[in-house]
């Protein structure tokens, strides 16, 4: 019976293994509503360069599916080449890590309606973007308030605004520090420190720093920031 069993078995598990997927393996998958012809990119920067790695032709059918290894977890962008001369509202960014990501949004409205699932530090910094959002909305309210006002300001006026603007822009910096000192665990942390606040104290970095977990320290952005923190100190 055990060996009818395997018999049985054997086949399933080569299918398994022959697919091409690992425990790396990232599918990100979904569709673009209203698409009819166009070319989908995938795309990511390994180093300072953006470089497509994938790219697939779109006829009539938005559907979309690619696959690719990952060495850690860092952003991607998907790209759409709609063919109308308008490079606006055309790039999607997300952060992708091993299993399936699912992106649905519609063609004229691809960058901003795009709903993202499947991937716990995309959403990690959709959570942090929300909240970054109301601190930079303040800050241009500041800023309007000192241009658009119907009478000029006076110096003292203008210095309330620039100190309001500076304490509102250190809370910004104090919750994206604080934010990845809280999520350790996640590569959403590094990535935090070395895109959002490279240019905090240093303390702050280092702090970041000596507080991610082992895997987390050895990710792609685990790895620059502790090389930005080298730069700096030296």
């Amino acid at each position: 019976m055990k060996k009818i069993l395997y018999t049985i078995a054997l086949p399933f598990l080569i299918l398994a293994c022959g697919d091409g997927i690992t425990e790396n393996t990232m599918t990100v998958s979904g569709s673009v509503k209203g698409l009819k012809k166009g070319t989908l990119y995938l795309q990511h920067v390994p180093d300072s360069t953006l470089v497509t790695i994938d790219s697939l032709e779109v006829k009539g059918n938005g559907s979309f599916n690619f696959r690719t290894e990952l060495e850690s977890p860092e952003i991607f962008y998907l790209y759409l080449n709609k063919k109308d001369n308008n490079d606006i509202n055309d790039r999607i960014t997300f952060f992708g890590e091993p299993g399936n990501i699912t992106i649905n949004t519609s063609w004229n409205t691809f960058d901003t309606n795009a709903e993202i699932t499947g991937s716990h530090t995309h959403a990690k910094l959709e959570e942090y973007r929300k909240h970054m959002t109301t601190v930079n909305k303040r800050n241009l309210e500041l800023l309007q308030q000192g241009y658009n006002s119907e009478t000029p300001l006076d110096s003292l006026q203008l210095d309330s605004l620039q100190r309001q603007s500076d304490r509102n822009t250190q809370r910004g910096y104090l919750f994206a520090i604080n934010y990845a000192i809280n999520n350790k665990d996640s590569y959403i942390a590094p990535y935090i420190a070395i895109s959002e606040i490279a240019n905090a104290n240093v303390k702050y970095l280092d702090s970041i720093n000596n507080s991610l977990s082992p895997e987390v320290a050895a990710s792609k952005y685990g790895r620059l920031l502790q090389a930005h923190i080298e730069s700096v100190k030296n």
